[in-house]
């Protein structure tokens, strides 16, 4: 019987050297919310990353919160600047699939924000999410204000709770701040609100079913 080996983490020096300028054109539109996906956003728009395995469905729970500004994929926790999906997924840039959620915290709660996040995929599994397998589909999450950080701690330790007497076991999720975890990179247009422009596309659940 042959087991397929391990992700395992590239290291800085290991990692793809990456480009100084895009390889592609990251401007763009929302789909959806016919909003600039790289701004400028309305004053008081907070802004918080997310990865929760293949982004192109995970953006889709954040697309249809109300208050949400805007939504867009990319990569972000990892080494290489500028990076293609092509180099992502080789699991040679770091990076993980990331969302980006921009929202007006007057019209949506960030406790909504957090219990999609941790609700939505399983962040107890280690560099994948189901069938998904890589560096690359890890569970991350990596906050912009004071008052993320101390929510997604809150939020973890509850929902950690509740996966231990589900008999889950130990969250795993990347959790750190935005400015240590790196510049989030902008994937290709094609990716952007990719469920609309091609609605049947790979959009797997890997939700534990766990509830809050």
């Amino acid at each position: 019987m042959f087991f397929a080996k391990a992700p395992v983490m590239v290291t800085v020096d290991e990692a793809l050297p990456g480009r100084e300028t895009p390889a592609f054109d990251t401007e763009g539109t929302h789909r959806v919310l016919g909003t600039p996906i790289h701004g400028p956003w309305p004053e008081g728009t907070q802004v918080l990353y997310v990865a929760m395995g293949c982004f192109w469905g995970e953006e889709k729970h954040f697309w249809q919160i109300p208050g949400v500004v805007t939504t867009a994929v990319g990569y972000m926790g990892g080494f290489t600047p500028n990076p293609t999906y092509e180099e992502t997924c080789t699991g040679r840039t770091g990076h993980t699939e990331t969302v980006l959620i921009a929202y007006d915290p007057a019209r949506v709660s960030l406790d909504t924000l957090l219990e999609t996040f941790w609700t939505q995929h399983d962040p107890t599994q280690v560099y994948r999410q189901g069938n998904d397998r890589g560096t690359q589909y890890r569970s991350a999450i990596f906050w912009t204000t004071p008052e993320q950080a101390e929510k997604t701690a809150a939020t973890r330790e509850v929902y950690q709770e509740r996966l231990t007497a589900a008999g889950y076991g130990a969250i795993t999720t990347d959790a750190r701040p935005a400015d240590e975890a790196g510049p989030f990179w902008y994937a290709e247009p094609y990716h952007q609100q990719y469920l609309v422009w091609n609605p049947t596309g790979y959009c797997p659940l890997h939700a534990t079913g766990v509830t809050f």
